[in-house]
């Protein structure tokens, strides 16, 4: 059953439309003859819990941090779960000032800012530390400075982890056990061509409707970071698990670009401070639990799979260059070859 919304989404733009919102933050008190400054009340949304979950882990350390050293000038009020609205709707909300803040997937953005699916290529990272190289450095830069364009910050990366395989119908031991299989995917590019290169039957819905469309047989299959998996209780409508990584999944935080540039330096600062921290935060939910959830998953499945990977990175090569013509072949290449000369050590 889908979650009730705060509120009718569209009735939400519709009041941006008209002028009834402004930058979309919330200001209780402004600088004047008073000498008052000015005070905000933001809204953070995404589509995962609150609890032993990294955006949750984000959004707690971004809020502690902000209020404590904005004195108070900067709050912010939690909306997990999709109880603000879907994540493809938060983000067109940020974009328009009707929400401050989102944490949605890079893969979602992707639909906004085509390179955020870059890193969603099949097999292009080998593990968590190249995976944080990306980002850390100047690709990861380039990126976030994208969204500039778009209406939005995106103010840092938010770490998912590696996404494994689960179905209903069989074991995944090689490329050939995907075939027929209707499995849901976000609306990335990269990850819809992966699996139709894997001969899966592709379908998109919102991540909170996943537990549903297993459950009642809509779909027979995802993938996920183990945390997300148990975040939504896919275990206990999925029999088998396939330990594949075949994707490095992240998130951004992101921030309406007006409500950002409306700060003073000082709550800028403080705000990519917070933000830095929040990056940390997920990182290090993700290293602990990582093993703890591999030990859950033997008892939660059916059966668990560790397939030879060869055969499977071979059967998508052809991804990458169908999707040049979405996101370019630029991004594709400056990937490839910086982590080609990371791992040959120049």
């Amino acid at each position: 059953m889908k979650k009730m919304k705060i509120f009718a989404f569209t009735a939400i733009l519709a009041l941006v439309v008209s002028g009834c919102s402004n930058s979309g933050s919330e200001k209780t008190a402004s600088e004047g003859a008073s000498g008052k400054e000015e005070v905000y009340e933001w809204k953070l949304g995404w589509n995962s819990g609150l609890e032993n979950d990294s955006k949750g882990a984000a959004a707690k350390a971004f809020k502690e941090y902000v209020e404590k050293e904005s004195d108070g000038r900067i709050t912010i009020e939690f909306f997990p779960n999709e109880t603000y609205a879907t994540s493809p709707e938060m983000i067109e909300a940020v974009q328009v000032g009707a929400l401050e803040m989102a944490i949605p997937g890079a893969n979602e953005l992707a639909n906004v800012v085509p390179e955020y699916a870059a890193l969603s290529l099949p097999f292009l990272t080998e593990g968590f530390e190249e995976a944080h190289a990306i980002l850390d450095g100047p690709i990861g830069d380039e990126l976030e400075a994208k969204a500039d364009a778009q209406g939005f910050k995106s103010l840092n990366d938010v770490e998912l982890g590696f996404t494994q395989i689960t179905n209903n119908v069989r074991p995944i031991e090689k490329p050939e056990d995907l075939e027929g299989i209707k499995m849901r995917s976000p609306n990335d590019v990269s990850l819809i061509e992966t699996f139709k290169a894997l001969g899966s039957s592709v379908s998109t819905m919102a991540y909170t409707e996943i537990y549903n469309g297993l459950s009642q047989g809509v779909i027979d299959g995802q993938f996920n970071p183990l945390m997300n998996i148990f975040d939504q209780n896919m275990h206990e409508v999925q029999d088998y698990l396939a330990m594949t990584n075949h994707t490095y999944y992240y998130c951004y935080m992101i921030l309406n670009k007006d409500v950002f540039d409306s700060l003073d330096e000082d709550l800028q600062k403080i705000v990519l401070e917070a933000s830095e921290k929040a990056k940390v935060a997920s990182r290090e939910l993700i290293q602990q639990n990582e093993e703890e959830y591999v030990e859950k998953a033997k008892s939660e499945f059916k059966e668990i799979t560790y397939p030879d990977l060869v055969p499977f990175q071979e059967a998508v090569k052809p991804v990458y260059k169908e999707v040049e013509e979405v996101m370019g072949a630029e991004i594709i290449n400056d990937m490839q070859t910086f982590l080609e000369e990371k791992r040959s050590g120049n």
